[in-house]
């Protein structure tokens, strides 16, 4: 019997049809008012060309490495890097068209695929960074290094792109603080401890996976944390911006970007991971936490 610990969300669409409901889609084009915060159950490339041109300011998205993996029953096979690319390719561009311009875009990959990924959006897009983050957990290897880090390229729909760099600031402790004239400078104090706020960088070592014990955690295969797309949301959106996750797994962007006041649209085609998005949507409606933010601030991995 599982540990009274386990949060872990393991709903069947059987169990809640009426969450499998909520994510049926309509037939015919779809309108911005039919598609604004839903999680539709389909796939990304037949409901594309439906979609309103224009619709979202922001993009994040985690399709597929090019791994062989079990999504829910439906295996993504691996395959050649030309084979990828063609795959990239594809989807990127069925997703500029739903794109503002200024929209940003957010792509999540493994180091295997990440210069496949960043050489097809240097095509269509001004990149702007290759985020790094430290996942923590990572099977060993025997005659390789352990793989604990994934790439997200950041690029925009051209120049005009806003970035919110005082929601994303990191408090940082200061070690040896420095006066002038008896004054702090460039560093605050709250409740004894001595710290400033600085820029980010594009490594992130704060993220936890989620795992059985936290609320968010769901039996997805490749769940991202809510903490890692809140950073992402809260410098590259503002409120009420729309939000589309053209592969939604199992809701992450949808749940972050409504803790967060942001619109969403969402799309994942296998039933099972949309019932467990609805599922996080409906406690987001009592509890707007994010785990390891407090107060606006992003805290250090595994603080609460």
């Amino acid at each position: 019997m599982p540990s009274s610990r386990n949060k872990t969300i393991s709903l069947r669409p059987e169990d809640a049809p009426e969450l499998a409901r909520l994510c049926a889609v309509p037939d015919g084009p779809l309108e911005a008012s039919t598609v604004e915060n839903r999680v539709l159950h389909g796939d990304f490339f037949d409901l594309a060309p439906r979609l309103p041109k224009g619709l979202c300011d922001l993009v994040i998205a985690d399709p597929p490495y090019n791994l062989t993996r079990d999504f829910g029953g439906e295996v993504f096979r691996r395959t050649d890097e030309e084979a990828y690319a063609a795959f990239t390719e594809r989807w990127v561009a069925a997703v500029q068209r739903l794109m503002k311009p200024g929209a940003s875009l957010y792509v999540c990959c493994d180091w295997q695929s990440s210069l496949t990924v960043g050489a097809v959006l240097k095509r269509r897009f001004t990149l702007r960074s290759r985020i790094t983050w430290q996942r923590e957990k990572g099977r060993g290897a025997a005659k390789n290094w352990k793989n604990s880090m994934e790439d997200i390229w950041f690029c925009t729909n051209g120049e005009d792109y806003q970035f919110h760099l005082d929601a994303v600031k990191m408090r940082k402790k200061v070690i040896a603080p420095y006066r002038e004239n008896g004054e702090a400078k460039d560093w605050r104090e709250e409740n004894g401890e001595k710290y400033r706020m600085t820029c980010p960088s594009n490594f992130w070592d704060d993220i936890t996976v989620p795992f059985w014990s936290m609320p968010e955690n769901t039996a997805h295969p490749t769940q991202k944390p809510e903490k890692l797309y809140a950073r992402l949301l809260l410098a590259s959106s503002a409120a009420n911006d729309l939000v589309f996750d053209p592969f939604g797994g199992s809701g992450t962007a949808a749940v972050t970007a409504k803790k967060l006041g942001r619109r969403y649209t969402v799309i994942e085609k296998n039933l099972q991971y949309c019932v467990w998005a609805q599922e996080r949507l409906r406690r987001a409606e009592t509890d707007r936490s994010i785990q390891g933010m407090k107060d606006g601030v992003f805290l250090p991995r595994n603080e609460r």
